[in-house]
């Protein structure tokens, strides 16, 4: 574990913050990418690349038994600054749990497969989970290759430089075909299982989410000699938005985020004549966060703001069936594994809208903090996971 996760630390680290800038179609992911096949090659894995370039290495053929599969992984981008666990703890415990079952002699009656989706995080375009979105058709190709990154690059333009061809984008129907069930290991994003004292948990189910646009308009003009009766500053109105979050969040009983904001023409002495604000609003209730929605789409209303939902997600629940089955293998039928629902969107829950039977496994955090390179887990309980995750594929892969 410690290290493959050191092989990775080299690549996207930003040396001012520690944390890490690893993002969709840039020379850090295709170097993931060529680490994740190098890994995959090492271990005799076979790999593919789906429509939308997701990567799936296989121990055994998954196309000789349609819809068998067992799959597990994560990704490895990951969000400005972000940590070393989400995402890399997924991939690498997948990689580690063959060589565990490998190292018992273990014959899977299925194939075994590790997926490394593409930009999961969504940071450098927009849209979280993109890489799962567009093989499921959640995510048109055509929106897709028009989303464009903070230097005004689009994704077809990234896709290109990146040397492939914006038109294979697409639904992936055959790659989705493989897969039997999907779970996804992951760092936990929050303090459940600190509180419960326990290294390993279930994932229960998803909460709502969703990203929205704020667009306000302004006028630009000297800020030495414009007086304040004749100004029509765009940034006052992302300010109260931002103020406005809180409040909603706290009213309505969710949570609501503007974590990146855009102004134009981003001079000191200028006045803004248009600023940009993106929403995260999140919450266990659907009716909960759209109530807050309300809330913000009126105060931005107010002054003249413009709204776009970027992306939503209702709650998301995995199959019970499955995540009942996981927490009794892992914990025993008088205490099985802690359940527990989680704020953060996956892939795994992407592919659970699809139809997939498809679980989640959380590590404990030991802190609770996630997207920031405070983030951690304790090797002890890495390895918990790990073991985790081989009972799992070794209780999967054996039904015949």
């Amino acid at each position: 574990m410690a290290d493959l996760l050191a092989d990775l630390e080299p690549v996207g680290r930003d040396g001012g913050t520690g944390g890490f800038r690893r993002y969709a179609w840039t020379r850090d992911d295709h170097e993931l990418g060529s680490w994740f096949e190098a890994e995959c090659a090492a271990r005799g894995l076979a790999v593919t690349e789906d429509r939308a370039g997701n990567q799936w290495a296989w121990w055994g053929d998954p196309d000789a038994t349609p819809g068998r599969a067992v799959v597990a992984g994560s990704h490895l981008d990951s969000v400005p600054d972000g940590g070393a666990f989400d995402g890399p703890l997924g991939v690498v415990s997948a990689l580690l749990a063959v060589d565990r079952l490998r190292s018992r002699g273990f014959v899977p009656a299925r194939p075994i497969g590790i997926a490394r989706f593409v930009d999961e995080e969504g940071a450098r375009f927009g849209v979280a989970c993109a890489g799962s979105r567009l093989i499921t058709g959640k995510l048109a190709a055509d929106r897709a290759l028009g989303l464009a990154d903070a230097d005004g690059i689009t994704l077809a333009e990234a896709l290109r430089s990146a040397g492939r061809r914006p038109d294979d984008l697409g639904p992936d129907p055959q790659a989705l075909a493989r897969i039997g069930t999907f779970v996804e290991l992951h760092v936990e994003q929050g303090k459940g299982l600190i509180d419960l004292d326990a290294p390993v948990g279930v994932g229960s189910d998803i909460w709502p989410h969703g990203r929205w646009r704020f667009d306000f308009p302004g006028v630009a003009d000297h800020a030495g000699t414009t007086a304040l009766a004749d100004r029509s500053d765009a940034l006052l109105g992302l300010a109260r938005l931002v103020l406005a979050a809180r409040t909603a969040a706290e009213r309505n009983g969710c949570l609501a985020t503007v974590g990146k904001t855009r102004v134009q023409p981003g001079g000191v002495n200028a006045i803004p004549s248009a600023a940009t604000a993106w929403l995260d609003a999140r919450g266990s209730a659907e009716e909960a966060v759209r109530a807050a929605l309300a809330d913000l789409t009126a105060s931005a209303a107010a002054d003249g703001g413009v709204i776009t939902e970027e992306s939503w997600t209702p709650v998301t629940r995995f199959d019970r069936d499955l995540a009942t089955r996981l927490a009794t293998l892992l914990g025993g039928v008088d205490q099985p594994a802690p359940v527990l629902g989680t704020g953060a969107g996956h892939d795994a829950g992407i592919l659970a809208r699809a139809g997939i039977p498809t679980a989640m496994i959380f590590v404990r955090n030991p802190t609770g903090v996630s997207h920031s390179p405070a983030e951690h887990a304790e090797p002890d309980d890495c390895e918990a996971g790990v073991d985790a995750l081989a009972a799992v594929l070794a209780d999967l892969a054996s039904d015949s």
